[in-house]
């Protein structure tokens, strides 16, 4: 709690499971604690039993002072330090002649230096006075009996001087350890928090390492593939020509040979995409219509897909089941984009939400809006859908090579998605709906990364004839 007046929460310590039991210094502060008891209880008057009794009650409160505060921090505090001017009041009262003269009367710091620990500074000067008044409500029995002469007034106002002077000066100390301990707990949480970041970074480091190697490997299988694959279309295009009509099933066997080599074509050329360095040239670019762009190639050639589906004899035109919702805010700014690349990983999860959705359509969710991650300003996109959502078990690996949740695919177009915003300086997560489907959220920081590559070879998302693209 903050130092308003009012007793404050003692700042927890960090302890072990086992902080209940007495430890070393536990026992060694009970054993000062009974010696100074036991000093206290050996001097005069030494017969006087309600002595004996309070000293003991004193020193069962403050055993237990530590628990009760821990068990109730704002009323046990309260509860602590009345029960110590109760006890010192009683023991001044039998320890002298004359309360008001017992040499007892410094068992009141006792109070007040717990005040002193646990409250603020006003509320510390409240139970001071408090336990003043206590000391000083003797004064008015002592003068029905004797006069108070300016030595004792003078003596009564030191001891009551010290008491203030002892409660601030405890304070002080009390507020200082207090604020250094919560500096060191916000540093603390600072260390754990620069850790967890490292960790992150560093299984980051290990991930791209692993997918350096990983596209080597593929680059070199890719080639030697290629190269029979070519050989092999050249066979069977020869075949079919020379063939011609005389042997009708040889040519659609050739045929097939043909289709299935373009096939594999396309699948390392894929591979090769994946392989192939990354070297982004962000330029100023409007996001917003480069998505609308991709959003329109991708719905016009899904409901051309499901038109000829549709369409037969007896049949009408059926319409896009898959519907898009956009939500765009108004007057954002221009993104650093290389707008290829950018456009080949919209293609990919675009395409990959509807085919999530073309058995029971759905409606995908397009939002761009300015965000913020780790201090950078950038521009965030989301894509939604209504499909059946990422697997749990594959959300953390939903952006390696090779990991797909299709029946058909080799699992590489989300790894080429995720390279294209790691090369834009950005992040991308997924994350599914409550409702059902899944979450693509992309950053896109505002400020232009910085990088230092050679020049870099053209890059399309466009392949093959028709415009046709490639997913995986």
């Amino acid at each position: 709690m903050r130092l308003d007046g009012w007793c404050m929460t003692p700042v927890p310590t960090i302890v072990d499971p086992d902080s209940r039991r007495l430890n070393r210094l536990d026992a060694v502060w009970v054993a000062i604690w009974l010696v100074f008891l036991a000093g206290l209880a050996v001097l005069p008057p030494q017969f006087e039993w309600h002595k004996q009794l309070i000293l003991l009650a004193i020193g069962i409160v403050q055993l237990l002072e530590s628990r009760i505060v821990s068990y109730s921090p704002k009323r046990g505090v309260f509860y602590v330090v009345v029960l110590k001017i109760l006890l010192a009041t009683l023991l001044i009262d039998h320890t002298g002649e004359i309360g008001i003269n017992s040499n007892y009367y410094p068992i009141y710091y006792l109070p007040i230096v717990t005040a002193a620990l646990y409250c603020g500074p006003w509320l510390t000067l409240l139970w001071t006075f408090i336990a003043s008044a206590a000391y000083c409500s003797y004064l008015y029995p002592a003068m029905q009996e004797y006069e108070l002469t300016p030595e004792g007034f003078g003596n009564l106002a030191l001891r009551i001087m010290f008491f203030f002077l002892a409660a601030m000066v405890v304070n002080r100390f009390s507020q200082q350890s207090q604020h250094q301990t919560h500096l060191y707990r916000d540093l603390a949480e600072r260390l754990a928090e620069t850790n967890r970041r490292l960790e992150l970074a560093q299984a980051e480091a290990r991930r791209s390492e692993r997918l350096a190697a990983l596209g080597q490997l593929s680059a070199g299988l890719a080639h030697e593939i290629r190269n029979p694959l070519g050989v092999i279309k050249g066979s069977a295009e020869m075949l079919t020509q020379k063939l011609q009509a005389s042997d009708e099933l040889s040519r659609e066997l050739a045929g097939y040979i043909s289709t299935e080599v373009n096939r594999l074509s396309d699948l390392v050329t894929e591979f090769l995409d994946f392989a192939r360095p990354l070297h982004a040239q962000p330029h100023p670019a409007n996001l917003v219509v480069l998505l609308d762009r991709v959003l329109k190639v991708v719905g016009d050639r899904y409901a051309l897909k499901v038109n000829a589906s549709k369409v037969g004899p007896g049949k009408t035109d059926a319409s896009n089941p898959v519907q898009v919702a956009r939500h765009y805010t108004s007057g954002l700014p221009l993104v650093p984009l290389d707008e290829s690349l950018c456009e080949q990983a919209f293609l990919n999860l675009v395409q990959n939400a509807y085919e999530a959705m073309e058995d029971r359509g759905g409606t995908l969710d397009v939002t761009v809006r300015l965000g913020a991650i780790d201090g950078r300003d950038g521009v965030e996109l989301q894509l939604a859908d209504t499909g059946p959502g990422v697997p749990e078990e594959l959300r953390e690996e939903i952006f390696n090579p090779f990991v797909t949740t299709k029946k058909t695919g080799v699992g590489l177009g989300l790894s080429i998605v995720s390279k294209i915003i790691d090369g834009h300086d950005g992040s991308i997560r997924v994350e599914n709906r409550p409702e059902g489907g899944a979450i693509f959220t992309i950053f896109f920081p505002l400020e232009e990364p910085v990088e230092i590559s050679a020049e870099p070879e053209p890059r399309s998302a466009w392949t093959g004839e028709g415009g046709r693209f490639r997913v995986s």
